[in-house]
């Protein structure tokens, strides 16, 4: 195309109202020069909104999150125009016009059809009673339905989601969060089967199901059931069986929203979508296409990259320019229910002669594979289910050398892929925005005068590198302490902009100087008033050093809310009551004392995975008079509200198992007694198991015991949770003392050296030497601490109080537990629960407001569902 006049005023018209509109006309505008504009841009949307991302589409399930792209203000440009909640109905190529709905017929001299797509419907009987999950005005239907139907019934929706694809899960997942109980019914064999291969799959569908989220899978819908009133009831699926339902919904692909075009005479693929060439025009060189209308050698496609590539060649075809347009990169990293998924490459190893290297852990969930050329060199793809931390720094590699094996990469070996100071500049770093890591490098040292971006926020802005998807920004973050490194600039660990210091740091410069309050430290280290990230860190480390009282000394202000309550708040803003049951073993008579405390408060009983038993729904004023009655019977606080030991379980050990070989019992009720109240950078937990069956599970936690023939194995470094970890073995064949001098040792080490809210796993891999340097210091002493860390854990050891006992004992401790000031024995009106299996629980959002609910307290009746 001939470059434009400087003095011609071009007008051109983006229909679309999406993330593709949004990025071109981004583009567009950034090219404008001071002084008379080049360009009119007039961007048409259909929904009564700015361009949001749809991408995030699945938060709004959970909150009312502002998910519109930039700032508001960019659409007060005086080149720019945004027509929202108007459909363009016709375009006369002719006359090179666009009709509105509303009846204006716009002139253009570039047309941008950045249409997207809409969901599929399967053709199905009353199909039409389903919903769709595509705009904000479907999940907003679907989260009103779903209260409806918990309001009216009294119990969660019952919601099928029809699809096991990407968004399918997301609605499941959202839904299932939103308290209905969700259903995936897929035709494929395992979820996501169109990207992933049949083992990600089930490690993926493991996961998905065990969130509680019920799968139907090589299965297809028939029909939606109705009652006679048109109420759903369910959905008849093709292997005869019917699943109850009150609430359908299709998310089964997307279909091209290509009808202009075709009225319009423009060339269409076989299968939907406008085609297009490598400068994204169409078959008619005014009107472009780009995002899920556009196809490219006859597929649509759905992912965010690809689309806002395509709206930087059309932006700079406009402008004159001779981009074109790379292919489609697929690679893709997301999170489905809090689960990590990504692929990249050739992740179906369809390359001739490709080797698959696979490392899979159905336990854990996890599943990981890297495609190779077949001299296992060249890496050609790669996929991820449930940990997809290597692929920030190998998908970059893609179509190069590794410098090491394939399998060193994965899980079961754990090298760490190549920094960012390894990678050359050429390299991709962000499909995204299309930055390489030379662009990156170029923003952190800056050039002509322009000073450097050495802040990863600051440096996001300037590169556009991990501003959409996100996936990217671990590698940037690498790529800014390696070139900062370089040039010797010290690379910040700061807690926070109040403290300079990393947790490590502060935690010695407290010991050190034997700071004891909350004052002195922020005196010292810190300024400002502190904010939620240091204040909890300060109040921690000082509670470690001093085993004082909590909340003295200044402290108290600083602690999360569940420290300043000694009890861990839930989602009606009630507490839940957790006596200390010692390695899971408690007398008849201590049972009764919680079976009566738990009738007399009308609190939720539930036994958990830990060997505990949790009281649920005290009001912040029932908290002491709780206490009193544990405390007078011997209980103490179990302190599942504090970042420190929560639990020990074991087995029944030798004293009653005919396979035990060790006294697990005693063992696990002696180390937590030790630990008991020992905070720390996170939460840690212990497993004691009497043989090498590991009832106990000891090796999911961050220190595992498990009994021997002659001793105890040690394991350190395992954890559950978000990301589960097996211990690894640190020392064997431990007599009782030994064992317990390397706990003391790695726990105290643990602490003082961790950062914050890192647990022993994640500590325990980014240590210089990983699990040999923990061995060489804690069984070898190569730092020559072992005594000092020793002494520490007597010293919390030989200082323990239980913290309830001791917030009994003080009146003015007590002034704490109101939950209101001037009415101190008021409960709080904003507490409801309803009945369920004959226990109180918290009543959902649509009980609240349908008469039913009344105010939960040991007098007060309250009516079942």
């Amino acid at each position: 195309m001939t470059p434009p006049s400087p003095t011609a005023r071009r007008r051109v018209v983006v229909i679309g109202g999406g993330p593709a509109a949004h990025r071109v006309t981004e583009s567009l505008v950034s090219r404008l020069t001071a002084g008379e504009p080049e360009l009119e841009i007039v961007v048409v949307g259909d929904e009564p909104h700015l361009p949001y991302d749809r991408v995030s589409l699945s938060k709004r399930l959970e909150s009312d999150l502002d998910l519109t792209l930039g700032a508001n203000a960019f659409w007060e440009h005086p080149s720019l125009s945004y027509r929202s909640g108007e459909l363009a109905t016709a375009i006369d190529r002719d006359a090179r016009t666009v009709q509105l709905a509303g009846g204006d017929a716009l002139p253009y001299d570039e047309l941008v059809l950045a249409t997207g797509s809409s969901a599929t419907v399967p053709p199905i009987e009353n199909a039409s009673a389903g919903h769709v999950y595509r705009t904000l005005a479907d999940v907003a239907a679907l989260v009103a339905e779903v209260e409806e139907i918990g309001a009216r019934r009294r119990r969660p929706a019952n919601v099928v989601v029809v699809g096991g694809g990407l968004l399918g899960l997301e609605a499941a997942g959202g839904l299932h969060k939103l308290g209905a109980r969700a259903a995936v019914v897929h035709s494929g064999g395992w979820l996501m089967s169109s990207q992933l291969d049949q083992g990600a799959g089930q490690a993926l569908g493991r996961i998905i199901h065990g969130q509680g989220i019920t799968l139907h899978l090589g299965v297809r819908p028939t029909g939606i059931l109705l009652a006679p009133s048109g109420a759903v009831t369910g959905v008849s699926l093709t292997d005869d069986t019917q699943i109850h339902a009150d609430l359908v919904v299709f998310s089964i692909g997307i279909t091209a929203r290509d009808e202009l075009a075709r009225d319009a005479g423009l060339d269409l693929a076989p299968r939907g979508g406008i085609v297009i060439n490598d400068i994204c025009a169409t078959s008619d060189p005014r009107v472009w296409a780009i995002g899920e209308v556009a196809s490219v050698n006859g597929s649509c496609v759905g992912l965010v990259a690809p689309a806002n590539a395509m709206a930087e060649v059309v932006a700079d075809r406009i402008w004159g320019g001779t981009a074109v347009f790379p292919g489609v990169d697929d690679a893709t990293k997301l999170k489905l229910s809090g689960v990590e998924v990504a692929s990249f490459g050739d992740a179906m190893a369809r390359t001739e002669h490709s080797l698959e290297v696979v490392y899979a852990d159905p336990a854990r969930g996890l599943y990981q594979k890297l495609v190779v050329s077949d001299d296992a060199k060249t890496l050609l793809g790669g996929m991820f289910v449930g940990d997809a931390s290597p692929y920030s720094s190998l998908r970059p590699l893609l179509g190069r050398e590794l410098p090491a094996e394939p399998g060193a990469y994965l899980a079961a070996a754990g090298a760490e892929p190549p920094v960012g100071g390894d990678l050359p500049d050429d390299v991709q770093l962000c499909s995204c925005n299309n930055v390489s890591v030379g662009d990156v490098r170029a923003a952190i040292h800056g050039s002509d005068g322009v000073a450097g971006c050495t802040d990863l926020g600051e440096l996001k802005a300037c590169s556009r590198a991990g501003t959409q998807c996100g996936s990217c920004v671990p590698l940037v973050k690498k790529i800014l302490d390696t070139e900062l490194a370089k040039s010797g600039i010290e690379v910040s660990k700061a807690l926070c902009e109040h403290v300079s210091l990393s947790r490590s740091e502060l935690f010695e410069s407290v010991r050190i100087l034997g700071l004891t309050s909350a004052g002195e430290v922020m005196e010292r280290f810190g300024h400002g008033l502190g904010c939620d990230v240091c204040k909890p860190v300060i109040a921690n480390v000082i509670a470690t050093q001093t085993t004082k009282y909590i909340l003295d000394d200044g402290t108290g202000p600083m602690q999360d809310t569940n420290d300043r309550a000694l009890a861990n708040m839930q989602k009606d803003g009630t507490y839940s009551v957790v006596p200390r049951i010692p390695g899971g073993e408690i007398t008849p008579a201590k049972l009764k004392v919680i079976a009566e405390v738990a009738e007399q408060f009308d609190l939720y009983t539930k036994i958990t995975g830990g060997q505990r038993i949790d009281l649920f729904g005290a009001r912040l004023e029932q908290l002491p008079e709780i206490w009193e009655i544990l405390v007078a019977a011997g209980f103490e606080s179990g302190q599942a509200y504090g970042k420190g030991l929560r639990t020990v379980k074991s087995c029944v050990g030798s004293t009653w198992c005919r396979y035990g070989v060790q006294d697990a019992v005693s063992m696990a009720v002696g180390l937590e007694l030790r630990y008991r109240g020992l905070r720390s950078p996170h939460k840690f937990k212990l497993g004691v198991s009497g043989c090498a069956r590991e009832c106990a599970e000891a090796r999911g936690k961050d220190v595992g015991v498990v009994a021997t023939e002659t001793g105890w194995n040690l394991y350190v470094g395992g954890n559950g949770g978000f990301q589960p970890v097996h211990a690894q073995l640190l020392a064997g064949d431990l007599d009782d003392a030994t064992l317990i001098s390397y706990i003391d040792r790695y726990l105290m080490y643990y602490v003082r050296t961790a950062e914050r809210l890192q647990r022993t796993a994640r500590w325990q891999e980014e240590l210089p030497g990983g699990l040999e340097h923990v061995r060489e210091v804690v069984c070898e002493d190569s730092l020559g601490i072992a005594a000092d860390l020793e002494a520490a854990m007597a010293l919390h050891v030989g200082n323990y109080e239980d913290e309830w006992a001791a917030t009994l004992a003080d009146p003015e401790r007590l002034r704490r537990f109101r939950s209101f000031v001037n009415a101190p024995t008021t409960p709080d009106p904003g507490i409801a629960k309803v009945s369920e299996r004959g226990q109180m629980r918290p009543a959902f959002p649509a009980e609240r407001t349908d008469g039913t609910v009344l105010l939960s307290g040991p007098s007060i009746p309250v009516r079942g569902r």
